[in-house]
């Protein structure tokens, strides 16, 4: 095996930092690109907001807001419902009262998911039609423990002043009656958007 001369190694050394150099270089620009990639879309700088309201889901009387869209053999006999599939367009309030101001509606899915305990694979929209955030939109999709006194519920986008939001919901049941499923529930949400 030949060993490398002074000449040799030299040579190599100066190539191996250019490659280096011309690795750093490359990165630099890919780190800049991805700082700037917010900027370059037009968003500006992130904000975060914090939204607070109440979610109607009715599932009894002339007018229910959520209705059952499918279900499995067993959704009859199982203790959780589990394999029902409810269709909402509930509205979401300022206060805890139906009658208080309507601040935007609630439009999506829930199905039942938990076949020894009630847990909701919930996929709902939240579209905001008062206010600063009028016309945006929040979108959850996450496990909904639903008997525990406070979920943790993730928002995974948005739309409007929402584009590209990330965040988290906490939800909190305010009343419920059993045996209709009517239920209130009380939203405290927050969202880092552009």
């Amino acid at each position: 095996m030949k060993t490398l001369g002074r000449t040799e190694k030299t040579l190599a050394l100066a190539i191996l930092l250019f490659f280096f150099a011309a690795t750093l270089v490359q990165c630099k620009k890919e780190e800049e690109s991805l700082v700037n990639w917010r900027e370059n879309l037009g968003l500006g700088k992130e904000k975060v907001s914090r939204l607070h309201f109440f979610f109607h889901d009715t599932l009894s009387g002339k007018n229910p807001t959520a209705v059952t869209i499918a279900q499995a053999a067993m959704t009859k006999t199982s203790p959780t419902r589990f394999g029902a599939v409810n269709m909402a367009d509930d509205p979401l309030t300022e206060g805890p009262e139906l009658t208080s101001k309507l601040v935007g509606r609630a439009q999506g899915f829930y199905a039942s998911a938990g076949q020894q305990e009630v847990c909701l694979l919930m996929a709902m929209s939240y579209l905001l039609t008062e206010g600063k955030y009028k016309g945006s939109s929040l979108s959850i999709l996450g496990r909904n423990h639903a008997l525990d006194p406070v979920r943790e519920l993730p928002v995974i986008g948005g739309s409007g002043l929402f584009r590209l939001a990330r965040g988290y919901a906490f939800a909190k049941t305010h009343w419920i009656n059993i045996t209709s499923g009517d239920a209130i529930v009380e939203y405290h949400v927050t969202v880092i958007h552009y």
